[in-house]
């Protein structure tokens, strides 16, 4: 199967917008600069992800970048912008809870989720327990990323779902495919245990990826859209090991071969 690269992605900071790329360079441990902070509670010292919307929502009103030199800068919702190593003290005024930032994940780092069903019956202030989840399962580094090192989407599945690559930073992948004609809507999802060449760099797909409640949240400007993942629960409930039948949308994967990936670049799989 052949495709393109449509969009490229990274999130210097975990749970903030991140930045477009016209290229991306892909290492032993995923994609350079992607998910390389995280915000830490204090109280708990566990991750802050707007996967717990009630409690962490405000980091998607949040953006990050990384500059020329390689040094990470936060712009916060009222438009100041702060190097990373100063926002702790403004992002937990933000937040309404210390917190500070982490720059390596230590083994057995938690995070806490939402169930996606609760925040859509009702709404994301609703009071109810979180499930405790361990993060970079199949993931070697200290990056802060869910599972493993890459996360891909098709525009084929964004186009299923109603968001269409302009709103592909709902479901935070660091590579959108464009795949060839009669591609079927999160055809994705067959491809695990195979492997896909992008540009210099091969992937091997490691399982579909689960949705939380993130693609319903608001995104900057972008508003909330429960559909982003009730459509999901209706038309793509799928097996994911070790963890039950779950509303899935792209896959994740573990890289073979390093290199770079730019827009454009063709993309063939298996």
């Amino acid at each position: 199967m052949v495709g393109h690269v449509a969009v490229l992605q990274r999130y210097p900071v975990k749970s903030m917008l991140g930045e477009r790329r016209d290229s991306i360079r892909v290492g032993p441990v995923g994609v350079d600069g992607d998910r390389q902070y995280a915000v830490i509670d204090d109280e708990t010292g566990r991750v802050a992800t707007a996967k717990h919307p009630r409690r962490w929502s405000a980091l998607l009103q949040c953006a990050a970048a990384t500059s020329d030199g390689g040094a990470v800068v936060v712009t916060l919702p009222d438009g100041r912008s702060v190097p990373v190593t100063e926002a702790a003290e403004p992002l937990s005024q933000l937040l309404g809870r210390r917190v500070h930032l982490g720059g390596e994940r230590t083994a057995g780092a938690t995070l806490e989720r939402s169930d996606p069903l609760e925040v859509l019956a009702h709404g994301i202030d609703a009071e109810f327990d979180p499930v405790l989840l361990e993060l970079g399962k199949a993931a070697p580094g200290g990056a802060f990323v869910d599972h493993s090192p890459v996360h891909l989407i098709t525009t084929t599945t964004l186009d299923a779902i109603g968001v269409g690559v302009a709103e592909a930073i709902r479901y935070r992948p660091n590579v959108v495919i464009d795949m060839s004609d009669g591609f079927t809507p999160f055809g994705e999802s067959d491809w695990v245990g195979t492997e896909m060449r992008l540009g210099d760099v091969t992937l091997r797909v490691t399982r579909p990826t689960s949705r939380c409640a993130v693609p319903t949240l608001r995104h900057g400007d972008a508003e909330r859209l429960p559909d982003a993942v009730r459509f999901l629960l209706e038309h793509n409930r799928i097996e994911v090991p070790d963890s039950g039948k779950l509303p899935c949308a792209g896959v994740y994967t573990e890289v073979v071969a390093v290199g770079t990936v730019s827009a454009g670049d063709e993309v063939r799989v298996g």
